[in-house]
């Protein structure tokens, strides 16, 4: 069975606690490094916050270290190990990792070779959905909710997916049926990503073509986000 590739949300300072669930993972993870991976940005930083937050100091020189410099050459190996059945645990130095920061690309590759992908819990629905895309969202832009009215959606719906940045949505729960088939309709070409029931047990995310997306999708009612991909290749 492949692994499974865990975002690390850690406190935007120095001192704040890690959260509940994220410093139990990673005492498990510590507890079996022959089959876990800790992926952290700097060295300094994660080593000061590993101590402080009370996980093994002696876990620290197996760190492999996920930045800027490293991303490129590293990912490919990651995504192999996950393939042979380890997890691999990714943190930042502060915040949301993979949102605007190392990760997008291996979460990408994830995606690609259907290795899941999940967080530990975070506050923020729609900064993790974009994290968890794996789209380049270097800039991109959130439209709400689709209009109610059906007189107003056709229109919505092409400027929604007109847009050259990623582009998001929200809507009731209820209401995914509806957004999936609405899209299905205009036949749009653009690859999304749909974010259900985000940290819960139920959570389920979806990325390709909206007929793959309605392939897998089981109809079931739950909260969701979804994001398309931007229009454009950035050089």
């Amino acid at each position: 069975m492949a692994g499974t590739l865990y975002l690390i949300p850690t406190p935007l300072d120095n001192e704040s606690p890690l959260h509940p669930t994220a410093l139990e993972l990673l005492q498990n993870a510590s507890e079996n490094l022959d089959k876990n991976l800790i992926l952290v940005e700097e060295p300094k930083a994660s080593r000061r916050r590993w101590i402080h937050w009370g996980l093994p100091r002696e876990v620290i020189e197996h760190f492999l270290y996920f930045n800027e410099h490293e991303q490129e050459q590293e990912q490919l190996k990651i995504i192999q190990e996950l393939k042979k059945g380890k997890n691999a645990f990714l943190l930042s130095d502060g915040g949301l990792p993979a949102f605007c920061d190392p990760g997008r690309e291996l979460i990408d590759l994830c995606h690609q070779n259907k290795l899941k992908v999940t967080s530990s819990p975070f506050c923020n629905s729609l900064a993790l959905a974009f994290a968890l895309s794996g789209f380049d969202h270097q800039e991109f832009r959130f439209s709400g909710f689709p209009p109610r009215k059906e007189s107003e959606r056709k229109k919505w719906w092409k400027n929604f997916l007109a847009e050259k940045d990623c582009n998001a949505l929200m809507d009731t729960a209820y209401r995914l049926p509806k957004v999936l088939s609405e899209i299905e309709e205009l036949q749009a070409s653009q690859n999304f990503f749909v974010a259900m029931d985000l940290n819960r047990p139920t959570e389920q995310l979806l990325k390709g073509p909206i007929p793959s997306i309605l392939k897998a999708y089981d109809g079931s009612k739950k909260d969701f986000i979804l994001i398309k991909g931007p229009n454009h290749v950035r050089n």
